[in-house]
């Protein structure tokens, strides 16, 4: 598994006429082997990537519902290493849906980064997002994660000017991420109007990286809303939500999420109001 993978999967799905679909987990919930399974739900049920979370005691960029989600996988025990060996069971199982890893650059450092990098290769992981380290400081991990072949996501938000998204979709190995809105993850209500200013610009200036949206993308009517304007939709807080509430209810809220990815991306009618809150 590499970064040709999560661009092969941004491939498909445009050929496709759809947008990618990429649901976000925290790693460790409910628990290591849950996670394994929750991630071959989401493949069985159509998501092109997954992205776990790997859990810190303190993720700035989170909101409430990721906060308490990674409060719970830490107080189970889950680490880094561990987080490594539930990928080693989803491919163990067979499952090749891309996976990409969300971690702060903290527990990285301490893990080490070359090991890290190392280890998560070896374990299966196409890879990784640092949401807290900026491109001028990612040298090392780059570097380690370019001989590993794992792919680097940097992010860029709706007051990211021209060049600095250029530069940062150059950098992106595996593909960049648009933050829908300044501030941290969770649900909200309304797609924050500069978020497809911002999907327009990248895809001007992005030149073939590929990019997803994510950050507040929570309901069926924000995916409809911005599927049409990027390459993939990242959704996390609303289904982080619902396995802490009802796990069993997850595999057919990713279909529905990648149905209405799907419809909207092609032009065809949507009723999002139809399906879930």
């Amino acid at each position: 598994m590499s970064s040709r993978e999560l661009r092969a999967a941004f491939a498909a799905a445009a050929a496709d006429g759809r947008a990618a679909l990429v649901p976000y987990l925290v790693c460790g919930r409910p628990d290591a082997t849950g996670t394994a399974e929750l991630v071959r739900q989401a493949a069985a049920a159509g998501a092109d990537i997954v992205e776990l979370g790997v859990p810190f005691s303190d993720p700035l960029a989170d909101g409430e519902t990721i906060r308490n989600a990674t409060r719970r996988a830490l107080d189970g025990g889950m680490t880094v290493a561990g987080c490594l060996e539930v990928v080693r069971l989803v491919r163990a199982a067979g499952e090749t849906v891309p996976i990409v890893l969300m971690g702060y650059i903290n527990p990285l450092a301490a893990y080490g980064l070359e090991r890290f990098c190392d280890d998560a290769a070896a374990s299966g992981v196409d890879g990784l997002i640092v949401p807290d380290m900026p491109l001028e400081e990612s040298g090392e991990l780059l570097a380690h994660a370019t001989r590993t072949g794992l792919g680097m996501t940097f992010l860029v938000t709706p007051v990211t000017g021209d060049a600095r998204i250029t530069q940062l979709a150059a950098a992106s190995t595996g593909f960049l991420y648009c933050v829908a809105t300044t501030g941290t993850t969770g649900a909200r209500d309304d797609v924050d109007p500069r978020t497809v200013d911002l999907l327009d610009r990248v895809r001007g200036l992005a030149g073939d990286t590929p990019f997803a949206v994510g950050f507040g993308v929570s309901t069926p009517a924000h995916v409809a809303a911005l599927a049409p304007h990027a390459g993939g939709v990242i959704v996390g807080s609303a289904l982080v939500a619902l396995i802490e509430r009802d796990a069993a209810a997850f595999p057919a809220r990713v279909g529905e999420l990648v149905a209405m990815a799907t419809r909207a991306r092609r032009g065809l009618a949507v009723d999002a109001a139809s399906m879930w809150p």
